[in-house]
């Protein structure tokens, strides 16, 4: 049984996926930090207000959408998958598509 498991490890790639894993975990801890310590701030000068992740849409005496919520996880999503994007392309070294 052991010598199955160990078969299971190396022919399906487990250990580098578990390696992935972990190290997905600690970029997108670094992204993250990226993002509201350094990206959002900026983002702050050009968009209106301060509080705009707080806005809500009332839908009732105690049902409101969160409309600013989702907006703030959509631009922390495209500030992140950007800087993943550029990331990987740098260290792959993607060349660029041809017409």
């Amino acid at each position: 049984m052991l010598a199955q498991f160990k078969s299971f490890l190396v022919e399906t790639n487990a250990v580098a996926l578990a390696i992935g894993v972990v190290v997905g975990a600690a970029v997108s801890k670094l992204v993250s930090t990226l993002v509201s310590g350094v990206f959002m701030p900026l983002l702050s000068l050009i968009l209106p207000g301060g509080a705009w992740r707080e806005w809500k849409v009332p839908l009732g005496e105690n049902n409101a959408l969160a409309v600013g919520e989702v907006l703030g996880a959509t631009v922390d999503f495209l500030i992140i998958a950007w800087v993943v994007y550029v990331v990987v392309a740098r260290v792959f070294k993607m060349p660029p598509k041809k017409a």
